[in-house]
């Protein structure tokens, strides 16, 4: 039978990995925004989500289970996390940047053109129409750009939980191994679930916005809302 402080950390990791989540958009706004520009479907952008949220919380459930099983000073392990969120804040502005900056350069050599159509006896009219890269450049192009999803997944691996080690695992410690391992997995589950959810609820509703004429810049768009979440990171937002 669980004693009465493990039940309170039990409550309190389900809690924290929610609020964790809902007030971190960085746990979900790169997903959604990538999946409309990338077009993923529903299940491409859910398994993308999982494995992301899986490195998220798995890495820094590694790292304090090292930390305790080793006797590691907390302030020791919180050096290493604190590192650890620079390093993918960084890592989310330079990713962000640097779809950007691509996805500005295809909007603009995809640039829609108008030409006059003249048919004898007929109404002339005018015909919109893109210019598409040649054949060998787009596959190229998407080459580069399918490597999306392994980026996101070793930025999540690099970015920490914060609160998870000294808020929950230390604490937990008290109560052997059973009581990290509990504390653990219903963060994890808490974490993960929020993800997931936040994720098909804001893509589902982003793609029923018409983009119009905006459409061939929604990569550039998504580079931006990448750079913001590294940005908003590094300011402790």
């Amino acid at each position: 039978m669980m004693s009465s402080d493990l039940n309170i950390l039990l409550v309190t990791a389900a809690s924290v990995g929610f609020i964790h989540t809902v007030t971190g958009p960085d746990h979900y706004l790169p997903f959604v925004v990538i999946s409309k520009a990338r077009k993923w479907t529903m299940a491409k952008t859910s398994l993308i989500t999982l494995l992301c949220g899986i490195g998220h919380v798995g890495s820094s459930i590694l790292l304090g289970g090292l930390g305790i099983a080793a006797g590691v000073l907390l302030s020791k392990i919180e050096g290493i996390e604190s590192f650890r969120g620079n390093l993918a804040a960084w890592a989310f502005v330079i990713f962000g940047l640097a779809y950007m900056i691509w996805g500005i350069v295809r909007a603009l050599q995809n640039k829609p053109h108008r030409h006059v159509h003249y048919h004898a006896g007929e109404t002339n009219h005018e015909h919109e129409h893109l210019h598409e890269q040649n054949h060998n450049h787009v596959h190229k192009n998407e080459k580069i750009v399918n490597l999306t999803p392994w980026v996101l997944i070793l930025i999540f691996v690099l970015g920490p939980c914060e609160v998870l080690i000294p808020m929950l695992m230390y604490p937990a410690a008290e109560h052997g191994t059973k009581g990290i391992i509990l504390v653990s997995v219903v963060f994890a589950i808490a974490t993960i679930a929020t993800m997931l959810v936040i994720v098909a609820l804001l893509t589902t509703g982003f793609n029923k916005i018409p983009f119009g004429k905006l459409e061939r810049w929604t990569h550039a768009i998504a580079g931006a809302t990448i750079v913001l979440s590294g940005v908003a990171i590094l300011l402790g937002l």
